[in-house]
This record gives C-alpha cells, sequence and structure tokens, in this order.
C-alpha cells in the first residue's frame, strides 16, 4: 500500500508553467529554466483564466505566478489553484514589495515569493525549493515574520495603513491607482458595481481618505511610487 505522505519520485525534468503579464521576462525566464538539466518550461499564461486551464491541461510540477496579471490577479489566482490541485506547489514571482504581498501570497497558499529584482540564480533555487515542497522566503522577510510568530503578532510591525486592507480591497485599491473607474474595476473583477462601491469605503475606512479625490490620489501615489522603487 502506498503512503500518500510520501514525496512523488519524479522521472525527467520538472514542468514549470510560467504565469506572467510581461513577454519579455517571461521569454527571459523561460530560456534561463530551459538552461536547466532538471527544469523545463511546459507552457506560458498572461492571464488568470488561462494559466488556470494550463495547470488541468499541462499538469505542471511548479506553477510560477507573477501578482499583477493581464486579467485577474495572481493572489486570486493561487487561492483558485489551491482549492482545485492543492498538491501543486506554487511560487509567487514579482516585482511588489515583499513586505506587502509575501504573507499574503503565503496566505494565498503558495509556498515561496521572490521579487523580480532579485538575481536569476535566487530564482532557480526558488522553484527548486518550492519543488520539495520547502518554503522559499528572502532573509530579511523569514526574520520578520518568524518574529511575528514567537511574540504571537503582538510586535507585528504596521509599515502602512495599507498592510490593513484586505487581498480584494488592496486589488481594487490597486485598479484605482492604475486609473481604471468604478465600473471597469467591477468588470475586471467580475464584481458588481455595488461591491466595488462598498470596497471602496471600506478602504476609505481603513485608510482614514475623506473622500473619493483623496482616495484616486493616494492611490495614484501608491501605485507610482511602488513602480519607481
Amino acid at each position: 500500500m502506498s503512503n500518500k505522505n510520501q514525496p512523488t519520485i519524479r522521472k525527467g525534468k520538472a514542468r514549470v508553467l510560467l504565469v506572467d503579464d510581461h513577454p519579455i521576462l517571461r521569454k527571459g525566464l523561460a530560456q534561463m529554466i530551459n538552461m536547466e538539466q532538471d527544469l523545463t518550461v511546459c507552457g506560458e499564461a498572461e492571464e488568470a483564466g488561462k494559466a488556470f486551464e494550463l495547470v488541468g491541461t499541462l499538469q505542471p510540477d511548479v506553477a510560477v505566478v507573477d501578482i499583477s496579471l493581464k486579467t485577474g490577479n495572481g493572489i486570486e489566482l493561487v487561492k483558485n489553484i489551491k482549492a482545485r490541485y492543492p498538491e501543486l506547489p506554487i511560487l509567487v514571482l514579482s516585482m511588489h514589495d515583499e513586505s506587502l504581498y509575501a504573507e499574503r501570497a503565503l496566505r494565498a497558499g503558495s509556498l515561496g515569493y521572490i521579487m523580480k529584482e532579485e538575481a536569476t540564480e535566487q530564482v532557480l533555487v526558488a522553484i527548486r525549493r518550492v519543488l520539495k515542497g520547502e518554503i522559499f522566503l528572502s532573509e530579511k522577510m523569514k526574520s520578520r515574520m518568524l518574529q511575528q510568530l514567537t511574540t504571537g503578532g503582538r510586535n507585528k510591525v504596521v509599515v502602512s495603513p495599507i498592510e490593513n486592507l484586505t487581498d480584494r480591497e488592496l486589488e481594487v485599491f490597486r485598479l484605482i491607482g492604475e486609473g481604471r473607474s468604478t465600473r471597469q474595476i467591477a468588470a475586471e473583477l467580475h464584481l458588481s458595481v455595488r461591491t466595488v462601491e462598498a470596497y471602496r469605503e471600506y478602504i476609505k475606512s481603513k485608510l482614514n481618505l475623506r473622500n473619493a479625490t483623496e482616495l484616486v490620489q493616494h492611490a495614484f501615489h501608491w501605485v507610482h511610487h511602488e513602480a519607481a522603487a
């Protein structure tokens, strides 16, 4: 009788699915991975819906997922993949600040988070780590999260009030900062206009913003400051 807890013995190269909305970055990453003796890219996607479909048809050994996609959101995609394919290891690779997104990615079900500014060798290390079922984080994030665990969250340092937003609120906030209207956000996230309006109110309250103008200005500044960071 086989033991389900035993790791699967992999024959041949581990198959990697790349999910990123930047074609040039995807191509460079694919070339780097395909040069490795133990890894090969089995598929690519730039939007959440297509990525979810490819997980089912290609059955990759690991998925490397960005947070910002052409349509959809990487954190939500991770949640959806893990709900349907709980055994698939996922690594989130993103330009977004790890202090705001790494913990969210792990809560969603990913095994690792690495920023795009890291050396390419580290990306390969991270892929191999999550393939083994191990967690991969930067030393800085590991120290931060271990400190939170040892203090029971009592000494959690909140760098910005934005950290208090839920995953969905953060996604709405980001889209506001990118200039999307309430109707456009509703269409992109498959939500009703009323629901998006409710999220806007929650965000204003959590960030202590007085009106819609302040919300748009704050979101715009945050999105462009993060992109320049």
